[in-house]
């Protein structure tokens, strides 16, 4: 089964948490910029909102995702707000015909005051899990 992770990150905070699933996974975690190699049965994706919105350099990136090399795509989210851009995320590649794993993953992430030294160690642990988790409901069926 092939495995990739992509993330869009500002602060960070999703980079830490890309990192963790990918490390959980034995693969590398690569920023959006970092194109595919080729196709994937599960693609990691991850970014946070930005006053309601998810970053535009991540709407671009889903947008361009060929749906015919896509298996499945599983969502992860860093952000002060507990609001996740899994739907924003769902509306782009289901009307793509690109599937998503019902089940995503979001941590607090720190920004100025908010949630400061967030993610943290406990929350890197329970990514890993997610990731973990994830690909072996993927590997069940295939």
């Amino acid at each position: 089964m092939t495995v990739a992770v992509r993330y869009q990150s500002r602060k960070g905070n999703t980079r830490k948490i890309a990192q963790a699933i990918a490390e959980a996974i034995g693969v590398e975690a690569l920023p959006i910029t970092e194109p595919l190699d080729g196709p994937v049965d599960l693609l990691f994706v991850g970014g946070a909102l930005y006053a309601g919105g998810i970053e535009p350099k991540l709407e671009e990136f889903l947008k361009q995702l060929p749906a015919d090399k896509i298996g499945k795509v599983a969502v992860f989210s860093t952000s002060v707000s507990p609001k996740t851009p899994l739907e924003q995320v769902k509306g782009i590649l289901e009307g793509k015909g690109i599937a998503i794993m019902g089940k995503s993953f979001h941590s607090p992430g720190s920004f100025l005051f908010f949630n400061r030294k967030r993610p943290n160690t406990q929350d890197c642990e329970q990514a890993a899990a997610f990731a973990k988790q994830i690909t072996e409901s993927m590997k069940e069926v295939m």
